[in-house]
């Protein structure tokens, strides 16, 4: 990577301003999932050991629309933080303004201070110039550290960084270094899998990996739009209506790499309890019926297509695995993934739905990276440039 971070400046004695992506699970008050906090620590921990004046963060937290809501308040995030990074934290109510700056004016040396959410304000992903300014006075340098939404030219991703020194964290570092190899790079076979509901989403995705992957796994409701558009009946299966002729156009050029289902698991409603068949890809789905998740003879074929891969890249499920009767297919590729990580293979799951069964798995330890940020890394894996990345200091 050649982006300057953390390692190449001087942060003692100076208020360092880290943008990190708390943009985490909360219920009744609790975050539910602190993996994302996790992935920060190692870039907190690292900042603190340099002696800063102060550690002041700034994240978002879904998606107000610009107005303060105690629903996407961050306060709840500060005990979970204060437990990771072994350090107590002081929650500061708003992000910019006087009031603000006074706050972070008073805090003991060493302090670590969490700003309200930045989405709380329109000019926030509106990347306005002035809101940008206005967050770049809390600080002397610029820490960007949220991968998960270094695709979003926001204020406090890309603006603020036009007016401090700025470097990138070191889980910015390590997503960039994994995926980036993975793509740039690859230890061949190059395998990628993907899943999740859309094809429309991943075009790109799958015009770019078609030039770099050797193979391309494709399950979930992307494998049904694909049998669709070659004229299989899916009945009530997920499909991609508005992507069928992308899907023959896909089809059509990449032919020779992409890999569909052997069979598939159907049910009769979408419901833990439904009646369940296995159903072979060149038979229709029954009318009434869906397809819920990849087959057993798709899991061993899918396996074998992995167990020479060297580089494999996981972005999306086989399907709808938050129902426990129809998660076989995703959690049984997961263990796949993990035979070859197991034998030196480069195993990258690429965020989102795909971390998330990873980690229902237990499994996440056992690759070699899981990525933060779902948009993000299929914004890497479609070859674009993330302006949240371009608008750091070069080395």
């Amino acid at each position: 990577m050649n982006k300057k971070t953390i390692r190449d400046i001087d942060l003692a004695g100076k208020r360092v301003l880290v943008r990190v992506d708390f943009n985490v699970p909360i219920q009744e008050g609790m975050v539910t999932d602190d993996t994302r906090i996790v992935g920060a620590a190692p870039t907190l921990k690292a900042i603190l050991e340099q002696s800063p004046r102060s550690v002041i963060l700034m994240s978002h937290l879904g998606r107000p629309k610009g107005e303060r809501n105690p629903d996407y308040t961050l306060e709840p995030v500060v005990p979970a933080l204060s437990r990771i990074i072994e350090a107590d934290v002081v929650f500061i109510d708003d992000c910019v303004g006087d009031a603000v700056e006074s706050a972070l004016a008073a805090l003991p040396d060493g302090a670590v201070a969490l700003l309200e959410n930045t989405r709380f304000y329109k000019a926030e992903t509106e990347n306005d110039p002035d809101f940008a300014q206005k967050l770049a006075r809390l600080g002397d340098i610029y820490v960007n550290d949220a991968f998960g939404s270094a695709h979003r030219a926001h204020a406090s991703t890309e603006g603020v960084a036009r007016h401090l020194p700025a470097v990138a964290g070191l889980l910015m570092e390590k997503e960039i270094e994994f995926l980036g190899n993975a793509i740039a790079n690859p230890a061949r076979p190059f395998v990628a899998i993907l899943g999740g509901a859309k094809i429309s989403g991943k075009i790109e995705v799958i015009g770019n990996l078609l030039q770099k992957a050797d193979r391309i796994l494709i399950g979930g409701g992307m494998a049904n739009t694909f049998f669709a558009a070659g004229g299989r009946e899916m009945a009530e299966s997920l499909v991609d209506v508005d992507a069928l002729d992308i899907a023959r156009e896909t089809m059509s050029s990449g032919a020779e790499k992409i890999v569909l289902p052997l069979d598939a698991l159907i049910a009769d409603r979408f419901d833990p309890g439904a009646n369940t068949q296995y159903l072979d890809a060149d038979k229709p789905v029954p009318e009434g019926w869906q397809v819920v998740d990849i087959g057993v003879k798709t899991i061993e074929f899918f396996s074998q297509k992995l167990a020479d891969a060297m580089t494999i890249v996981w972005n999306g499920p086989m399907g709808v695995f938050e129902m426990e009767p129809f998660s076989r297919g995703t959690l049984s590729l997961a263990e796949a993934l993990v035979v070859r990580a197991q034998a030196g293979a480069a195993v990258i799951i690429g965020g989102g739905d795909s971390a998330a069964a990873i980690n229902q798995a237990g499994l996440a330890d056992k690759v070699t990276h899981v990525s933060t940020g779902g948009g993000a890394s299929l914004e890497m894996l479609e070859g674009k440039t993330l302006p949240g990345l371009a608008a750091l200091d070069d080395r």
